[in-house]
């Protein structure tokens, strides 16, 4: 049996991804975590945050399998969503616009100029307000919690603290630390399934200016704010809906670069 994948390397804005074209499924169980987790180990394999399949499907342009870095199926990434479009359009099996299939059902997607890209990514209908935090699932669970300052920020140990709580569950949550400055927003994630603070989070960001918005009590028919990650913008735009207490979001869309860094093979 040949023991060499092929693999694509992709980030948005520095949250990078491990990509396999598998149209033609390889002659690799990747339902194995260890063997996910080797291939994202950051020193014994090739380094990433997720690892991504990327494959035929019945109604949507093509179908994104994500797995966490740990090596365990994840739910929806949203960078990981952009960055798959990326790697489809240069592979060039789709149109400009289109969609795809995922785990949490199906997305839009729109290729725009200069390495950017865009997706939609779930209604959000439940939010939960927490003392100076938010709880929202935006594909995937996020707490929401604004700080004054990330300089200095113990980001990996007061994430991982709350990530753990289990007021979360035996999943628990990726958590965001998010900035109001007067430059504009800024934030920091400490993702779950990576169990480390990586430099952007697209399904975080996202929850982030959710939870602006309702802290703002802004009410508008559509909102939009970039937010700056540690690796980079994230353009996010969204419909608020104010018919109960707190509102709900719809036709939520998140826009920022993807990139390919590299292609290569790895000895299984």
């Amino acid at each position: 049996m040949n023991n060499t994948l092929s693999f694509y390397k992709y980030h948005g804005a520095g949250n990078d991804f491990v990509m396999i074209d598998n149209r033609i499924p390889a002659l690799f169980d990747f339902n194995t975590p260890d063997l996910i987790a080797q291939l994202c180990h950051r020193h014994f394999g090739i380094g990433a945050d997720g690892f991504i399949l990327l494959e035929n499907d019945e109604v949507a342009d093509f179908k994104m399998r994500y797995f966490n870095a740990d090596g365990n199926e994840g739910s929806m990434c949203g960078n990981g969503g952009r960055c798959i479009v990326a790697f489809a359009n240069d592979l060039g099996i789709i149109p400009s616009e289109g969609s795809f299939s995922a785990t949490d059902g199906l997305h839009k997607f729109k290729v725009l100029d200069n390495n950017e890209y865009a997706i939609s990514l779930k209604n959000v209908d439940r939010v939960e307000v927490m003392p100076n935090a938010y709880f929202i699932h935006t594909g995937s669970p996020h707490w929401v919690e604004f700080v004054d300052d990330l300089n200095g920020f113990d980001v990996h140990n007061k994430g991982k603290k709350i990530r753990l709580d289990p007021m979360f569950g035996k999943g628990g949550t990726n958590v965001n630390f998010l900035v109001d400055a007067p430059t504009g927003l800024e934030i920091a994630t400490f993702e779950r399934g990576v169990e480390a603070e990586t430099l952007a989070c697209g399904t975080g960001v996202t929850a982030a200016a959710m939870a602006y918005y309702i802290s703002k009590g802004w009410q508008v028919d559509l909102f939009e704010v970039s937010i700056k990650a540690k690796g980079g913008l994230l353009h996010i735009s969204f419909r608020p809906n104010h018919d109960n207490e707190l509102p709900t979001f719809s036709d939520v869309w998140l826009t920022g670069p993807a990139v390919k860094v590299f292609k290569g093979e790895i000895i299984i």
